[in-house]
């Protein structure tokens, strides 16, 4: 089965048959706004070149408009390739549990709705050990209960080519809701939504990525 999903993963994000053998030093996972989960992971030594997209529907080849409209069963997610010499994928999880609110179940700061939830996507059945594990020991560490699942990984849908490196996005630009600000429109978004507000509130000086 889980070769089956890779395989799909790599067509859908047109990957050349290189990438395919390194297909398994891959971590899949949603957190709310990808762009957020992108500009962390792409700061973490050994990770490469991060990819938004939407994955966990059934609707083939959706669209940012239609996912975040509800209906197509998609999250958004990010494919997060990493280096295993450098970085594992059990870290991996651990920095990606404390970079999100894994308490809450119906969205990610003040994204709400199924597209925004939280979840890790496992390649294999290894990852989905592992990433179990992780889930096991934050909540211990938390002392209350993760909401984040374990699923099976589908097809990975690259998002379109705006929402790629959204992050580095600077000077005066649109937000989401539509407000144009001097402050880049990434910046912008992610102070409005509290992320870092609440991903501190949650884990303190474990939070990796809180600026």
């Amino acid at each position: 089965m889980f070769k089956r999903l890779i395989t799909a993963v790599i067509c859908a994000l047109g990957l050349t048959t290189g990438a395919q053998a390194q297909a398994t030093h891959t971590a899949i996972v949603a957190g709310g706004c990808f762009w957020c989960v992108e500009a962390d992971f792409e700061k973490v030594r050994g990770v490469g070149d991060v990819v938004s997209g939407y994955t966990g529907g059934t609707t083939a080849n959706p669209t940012y408009n239609a996912v975040v409209r509800g209906g197509t069963g998609h999250y958004e997610a990010v494919f997060i390739p990493f280096d295993p010499n450098v970085i594992s994928y059990r870290e991996i999880i651990d920095l990606f549990l404390r970079s999100i609110d894994p308490l809450d179940a119906g969205g990610q700061f003040c994204d709400r709705g199924n597209s925004y939830r939280s979840a890790i996507f496992a390649l294999n059945q290894q990852q989905a050990n592992e990433a179990t594990a992780a889930i096991n020991a934050a909540q211990r560490q938390l002392r209350r209960q993760i909401v984040t699942p374990v699923l099976p990984a589908s097809t990975f849908y690259r998002a379109e080519a705006y929402h790629q490196d959204y992050y580095k996005s600077e000077g005066l630009k649109v937000t989401r809701g539509g407000v144009k600000t001097k402050m880049g429109a990434y910046e912008y978004y992610r102070r409005g939504c509290g992320r870092d507000a609440r991903v501190a509130q949650i884990w303190g000086a474990d939070a990796p990525f809180v600026h």
